[in-house]
């Protein structure tokens, strides 16, 4: 019996990868931000790569933000991150915001773009790598609940997903809850983003067992000013979590934050 149902599955994934190759004789894979061809289903292509802000190099430990100056392997810190106080311990960003950055985000946000995550998850993994530890517990910043019924999925935990599946880290995608609705972000200063997000987020009841003495990697798709995932870690570390780090897959440079 199971050596009849290994010959089927293999038909099956057969004829499964003979559709693929038909349809892709019709319809090739195309760049993820423009029509052009491309030669693997998920990519850029070369001229939307260039055009595609990836952070690399010297970065500030706790925020991810491009600093000027060489990597030397040393942590180094951007101005704010001397004057707020951070929660978690650090973190990174894979994208800096704008341009091709933002076609992205908003593709992932609100235009059903799911096919961006499985790629966006490894752009994160990779930027994320300095932070990974065995136990590491890979979760979204969570929506309030009215979000999510209207937007039908939480981006930020189809990001986290895509790079738990990329790194083979544990992943809990409603370890968070939004106790209220927090409305949007957008035109509030910093001092009013940090205000509206007080106590706005707290550990699922059903999942606050698997946070003691674990390391918690949070994902969000943009950081601005850090008070969601601010407010997320304090969360995690009211139920016990060694350690709180962050990774967004872009983040607002200063000159553009409120």
């Amino acid at each position: 019996m199971q050596g009849q149902k290994g010959r089927l599955a293999g038909v099956v994934e057969r004829a499964g990868t003979t559709a693929v190759r038909a349809l892709r004789l019709v319809y090739p894979p195309q760049c993820l931000t423009c029509d052009a061809a491309v030669g693997e289903e998920g990519t850029l292509c070369p001229s939307c790569w260039g055009e595609t802000p990836f952070i690399a190099g010297l970065v500030c430990d706790k925020c991810g933000i491009p600093l000027p100056g060489q990597d030397e392997g040393e942590v180094v810190l951007c101005d704010d991150c001397h004057r707020i106080a951070r929660p978690w311990g650090r973190g990174r960003a894979a994208l800096l915001y704008g341009d091709k950055a933002r076609q992205i985000v908003l593709g992932i946000k609100y235009y059903d773009r799911h096919d961006t995550a499985l790629p966006a998850g490894r752009w994160l993994a990779r930027a994320a790598a300095p932070l990974i530890r065995a136990d590491t517990l890979v979760a979204p910043v969570p929506l309030h609940w009215w979000r999510l019924f209207r937007r039908r999925y939480n981006q930020s935990a189809l990001l986290s997903a895509a790079l738990a599946r990329t790194a083979g880290l544990d992943h809990c995608p409603d370890l968070l809850i939004r106790n209220r609705h927090t409305g949007t972000q957008d035109g509030r200063t910093r001092e009013g983003r940090f205000a509206n997000l007080s106590r706005a987020i707290s550990v699922h009841p059903r999942r606050a067992g698997l946070l003691a003495g674990r390391h918690v990697l949070l994902v969000d798709d943009v950081m601005t000013s850090g008070a969601t995932l601010a407010a997320a870690a304090e969360a995690c570390f009211s139920q016990g979590a060694d350690a709180v780090d962050v990774v967004a897959l872009a983040r607002v440079g200063r000159n553009e934050q409120a």
